[in-house]
C-alpha cells in the first residue's frame, strides 16, 4: 500500500501579519516547551510551542506568545543565541535579526522590564543569513549581497571580514569546533574558513548556479547539503569537493535547504515563493522520492524543531507545521 505523501499541515498558528521568516530555537533553553520566533513587516514575535508528539497531555499543539518586539522594518532573517534561557531567573531571550535596511539588530530581553537592542552597521547590501557562535554565543556571523562575510562581537564591532567572489547566501558555524565557519556563495562555491588564521581551509563546488541555500548537518558534520538551480545536492566532505548525490526537485527553482536536527538522512527543501503556493518537500536519503509534500500559500522561511522530525514554514498570516517520520 503506497502512502500518499502529499499532506495537509499538521498544525497552524495564526499571525497578525505576513510571516517573512520563522525560526525554532536550535539550542536547549532549559524549558520543556520549544521557543520559536517569527518576523513580519515590522515586528518579531517570540513564542513557545508544545506538541502532542512530545507530550501526551497536549492535544495537537499548544502555542503561546511570550513577547512581541517592535522592529520597525521588514525582518529578513533571525538567529537565536545559545544564551537564551527560560529556566534562568529572570529568563533571558536573545536573538539577532537581519533587516531590509542592511543592518543587524541584537535583541536582549528578560520578558519583563529589560528590553534592549543594538544595531550593527557595516554591510552595504542585502543581508541573506546570520548565525550565532553555538558554544558561547559571543559572536555573530553574517553574509550579504555585498560579497562579504563578517563576524561581529555583541557590541557590534567587526572581528573578522572575508571577501567573497559573489553574494553570500548561507552561513553556518561548526557545532563543536568554534573556529570553523561555512559560507555558501551564489556562484555555487561553499568555503570553510578558519576564524583563527582567517583563511579558507576547504572548498566545495556545486557546478551549477544559482546556489540559494546551504546547511551543515549537525548530526554528521561531514555532510553538507544545498539547493542550486532546481536541484538538491549533498556532499561528504571527506570524499570529494563535488556532490555525491543530487536530484532535481523543484520545477520553479529551489529556494531553501535545511537538515533535520534529529536524523542525518532527513532534510527539507522549499520552492521559490511568488507563485500562489510554495512547495515544501521533505526528503530521506534512503528514499528515491520525497517522503512528504506540503503546500503553503506563498510560504517563506523553513525551520526544523530541535528534537522532533517536525518542520515549519511561514506564510500569509500563518505558520504551517508538518510532522514526518524519522
Amino acid at each position: 500500500m503506497k502512502q500518499d505523501s502529499t499532506r495537509n499541515t499538521a498544525y497552524t498558528v495564526d499571525c497578525e501579519d505576513y510571516v517573512h521568516v520563522v525560526k525554532f530555537n536550535p539550542f536547549d533553553s532549559g524549558d520543556a516547551c520549544s521557543l520559536i520566533a517569527y518576523g513580519g513587516n515590522n515586528y518579531v514575535v517570540v513564542g513557545t510551542c508544545r506538541f502532542q508528539e512530545e507530550d501526551a497531555e497536549v492535544e495537537g499543539m499548544q502555542y503561546k506568545t511570550l513577547r512581541t518586539f517592535h522592529h520597525g522594518i521588514r525582518v529578513d532573517a533571525i538567529a537565536w543565541s545559545p544564551e537564551t534561557r527560560l529556566d534562568a531567573i529572570p529568563p533571558q531571550i536573545r536573538f539577532c535579526t537581519a533587516a531590509s535596511d542592511r543592518k543587524l539588530r541584537l535583541f536582549t530581553s528578560d520578558l519583563q522590564d529589560k528590553n534592549e537592542f543594538k544595531t550593527f552597521d557595516g554591510h552595504s547590501d542585502y543581508i541573506n543569513d546570520l548565525v550565532f557562535a553555538p558554544k558561547e554565543g559571543q559572536e555573530v556571523a553574517s553574509v550579504s549581497d555585498d560579497h562579504t562575510c563578517r563576524v561581529w562581537d555583541l557590541e557590534g564591532n567587526e572581528k573578522a571580514h572575508f571577501v567573497l567572489r559573489s553574494p553570500g547566501m548561507s552561513v553556518c558555524w561548526h557545532p563543536e569546533e568554534a573556529f570553523k565557519l561555512m559560507v555558501a556563495e551564489k556562484n555555487g562555491t561553499i568555503r570553510f574558513y578558519d576564524l583563527i588564521t582567517q583563511q579558507a581551509i576547504l572548498s566545495l563546488e556545486c557546478e551549477q548556479t544559482p546556489l540559494m541555500s546551504a546547511d551543515w548537518c549537525l548530526k554528521n558534520t561531514l555532510k553538507i547539503g544545498a539547493v542550486a538551480g532546481s536541484d538538491w545536492l549533498i556532499w561528504d566532505i571527506t570524499r570529494s569537493s563535488y556532490p555525491q548525490d543530487k536530484r532535481p526537485v523543484h520545477v520553479d527553482r529551489a529556494r531553501l535547504f535545511r537538515w533535520s536536527r534529529v536524523n542525518e538522512n532527513l532534510f527539507a527543501t522549499t520552492g521559490y515563493p511568488g507563485k500562489t503556493t510554495t512547495q515544501l518537500l521533505v526528503h530521506h536519503l534512503g528514499h528515491p522520492q520525497p517522503i512528504l509534500t506540503g503546500t503553503a500559500a506563498v510560504g517563506s522561511g523553513l525551520t526544523w524543531h530541535r528534537t522532533l522530525p517536525l518542520c515549519a514554514v511561514g506564510g500569509d498570516h500563518k505558520i504551517f507545521f508538518w510532522v514526518t517520520e524519522m
